[in-house]
């Protein structure tokens, strides 16, 4: 396959992935179960069509989640505040209407919490832009435009910096927390930024190039970026605890990539399952946590032995994973809920 072909196919294969939620209507929860020690207990629960990606607030004790849903205009869009524990919905937000014809929305997808200033940021893929929500009200505070199709955002808290992946374009910018002003661009011709991480102790961030198997890294005082090879079509990206490794979930190869960044290498693949879409970590043990798409499918990673541990069911189109105090939340665009809703677990995990 030559190399261009190669960058269709996966950007076809990204789109597709990024066509998400509607309507919000969450009942109870119910109790999931993975068959294994990792996932006891589980819970999980119809949030909306469309469910994308969540973020947890220390300072709220709140999950954030985004849905949306269809090929635009988008009409159905929703920024929902959820109990962390019960995972019922505390306050739904709607995206400001951008065209009063069609009824379309500022449609939200990537998210991310800025608890240093009370705030939530949101990729607007379809607007090419990202957008500035109050923690305490829902409102939106701005709208950020020039980030074509935007991906994932990431806070460097410390830094007060926002940096989301312009897919579209080859760029990843960054944006001051405070102002919302744009401080940062880096542009690489013929890549395609995807999912976002940052190092808050020196100020590094990364960003995978899902057409180029590799990773961006973008270090404060670099006139240029350093590219680090990784696995096939990697999506989504964590760092350990010190920093000092990175993770990316490896879509095209169904793996995840153990990435010595001082190196800059590769040290360890572990297959995870068809479609690797989102990888998170768990501060506490050390162990990477891998949504796979199409095997429906969480695997639990132990990344200095390169062994999977465990492997949490959820049910269809798993979409993302994020670990906050001990538990996994998991998106998963399974459409099982009680009217076609896709549900979110939630797996407690072990020490």
């Amino acid at each position: 396959m030559t190399s261009l072909a190669h960058r269709i196919r996966r950007s076809a294969a990204i789109a597709v992935s990024l066509a998400a939620g509607s309507t919000l209507a969450l009942t109870g929860t119910a109790t999931a179960h993975s068959g294994n020690p990792c996932g006891s207990a589980a819970s999980s629960a119809p949030v909306a069509k469309g469910l994308y990606q969540t973020a947890h607030s220390e300072r709220n004790h709140v999950l954030w989640a985004t849905s949306s849903v269809g090929e635009p205009p988008v009409t159905n869009s929703s920024l929902v505040k959820l109990d962390p524990h019960t995972l019922k919905a505390e306050a739904v937000y709607r995206p400001p209407v951008t065209n009063p014809e069609t009824g379309a929305v500022e449609a939200v997808y990537g998210i991310a919490v800025d608890d240093e200033h009370n705030t939530v940021w949101t990729t607007n893929t379809r607007d090419n832009s990202v957008a500035v929500y109050s923690q305490r009200t829902g409102k939106r505070l701005a709208s950020l435009p020039g980030v074509n199709h935007a991906r994932e955002v990431v806070v460097d808290e410390k830094h007060n910096l926002a940096w989301a992946s312009s897919f579209g374009d080859g760029s990843v910018v960054a944006f001051d927390t405070r102002t919302y002003k744009e401080k940062k661009r880096v542009t690489l011709a013929g890549s395609s930024p995807a999912g976002m991480a940052v190092d808050e102790r020196t100020g590094t961030a990364y960003a995978t190039d899902f057409a180029n198997d590799r990773i961006i890294e973008i270090t404060p005082l670099a006139t240029s970026p350093r590219l680090i090879p990784t696995g096939d079509g990697p999506l989504s990206i964590a760092l350990s605890k010190d920093g000092r490794t990175a993770y990316s979930a490896d879509q095209a190869a169904g793996t995840v990539s153990v990435i010595n960044l001082r190196k800059g290498a590769v040290t360890k693949t572990v297959p995870t399952g068809a479609g690797a879409k989102s990888v998170a970590t768990d501060p506490r043990s050390g162990r990477i946590l891998v949504a796979n798409r199409t095997t429906a499918t969480v695997t639990v990673v132990d990344p200095r032995k390169g062994t999977v541990v465990d492997s949490l069911t959820t049910g269809a189109n798993t979409n993302h994973v994020h670990v906050a105090h001990g538990a996994a939340f998991v998106a998963a665009k399974s459409g099982s809920g009680p009217e076609g809703q896709d549900l979110l677990h939630r797996f407690p995990l072990g020490h």
